[in-house]
């Protein structure tokens, strides 16, 4: 006749491959982050109190194993559209970011399923640490973090965007 140490403990380690196993049979499937994501003016901010009134900022993904392709403009002085595009890949390597004054290098690290790593550097200096979360259903994404404006002062800041396809 067993114990009831042993029953407790066969019981105790029957749970604990249970709880193992079922995180991997129950996993969904990933779901797509590629798309065209639009800003949420209302949900997002700076630290500095100085987010601009009316911003206005779409964002297009396409990922692949190792890549993402970035387009971004922003129409929130529409006279002076400011467009943003790069290719980089997401093994934390700087790779080269071209047309832009305040940043030379971009660097991208997958930390899990839906959230990555993005720093914006010059010369190897960071000059924007970020996040970026995607929602598990792929309906958002926010990219919060910290960085240093042209006139060499810093600021947090939270961005929300939608997804608009």
């Amino acid at each position: 006749m067993m114990t009831f140490a042993k029953t407790s403990a066969m019981g105790a380690a029957m749970m604990i491959a249970a709880v193992v196993a079922v995180p991997a049979m129950a996993k969904p499937a990933a779901v797509s982050h590629d798309g065209k994501y639009v800003s949420n003016e209302a949900k997002s901010y700076w630290s500095n109190g100085e987010f601009p009134k009316g911003f206005k900022l779409s964002i297009d993904l396409k990922w692949t194993a190792n890549k993402l392709e970035y387009h971004a403009v922003n129409t929130t002085n529409p006279a002076k559209p400011y467009l943003n595009n790069f290719e980089a890949t997401l093994d934390d390597v700087p790779g080269p970011l071209h047309e832009n004054a305040r940043f030379n290098q971009i660097r991208i690290k997958q930390l899990d399923a839906n959230t990555y790593q993005v720093l914006e550097q010059k010369d190897g200096d960071v000059i924007v640490g970020q996040y970026w979360r995607f929602s598990p259903d792929g309906k958002t994404l926010v990219r919060w973090g910290v960085g240093k404006a042209p006139d060499g002062k810093s600021k947090a800041f939270l961005e929300w965007f939608d997804r608009a396809q």
